[in-house]
């Protein structure tokens, strides 16, 4: 039997656990100096941000942060520890996120601002690039401006 995978909301407690995550994907697909961004993000920024969780173990997460001005959503922090990445979580993730967002009455759009290293996993999710930037994130790590094109109409 395979284990199911639970999506549930960031609690306060996730936090060292998810900082380790990021670190654990330093340098393949992210910056050392995005761990102190992310923990800003952390402690400062969240709106909705999403961890799961495996036989107990948080092995991902990935948020949202809205601008309701724009009506806007932006898909924020994914991140997959080493072991569980190429399996579908992040994906699953993704899915989850998007229904949330769909939820919501007024977000017209949804953008993702991503690296080379992952902007694939994006384009499979259904988001299309708008713009890069070479070293935008820090040296060697360019930054993808990408929007989906699956939202429904409202």
């Amino acid at each position: 039997m395979k284990e199911e995978i639970i999506i549930r909301k960031f609690k306060v407690e996730d936090k060292d656990k998810l900082v380790q995550i990021l670190k654990n994907n330093v340098p393949k697909y992210f910056a050392e100096t995005e761990i102190d961004d992310y923990e800003i993000y952390i402690n400062e920024k969240i709106q909705d941000y999403y961890v799961a969780i495996l036989n107990d173990n948080i092995i991902a997460a990935g948020g949202i942060n809205y601008d309701r001005d724009r009506q806007l959503a932006n898909i924020s922090w994914d991140i997959v520890d080493i072991p569980y990445q190429k399996q579908g979580i992040g994906a699953l993730l993704m899915k989850h996120r998007l229904e949330v967002i769909d939820n919501k009455k007024n977000i017209k759009s949804i953008i993702v601002r991503t690296s080379q290293h992952a902007f694939e996993f994006y384009q499979k999710q259904g988001f299309k690039l708008l713009e890069r930037h070479k070293d935008y994130w820090a040296k060697g790590f360019d930054m993808y401006k990408m929007v989906y094109n699956g939202l429904a109409a409202k």
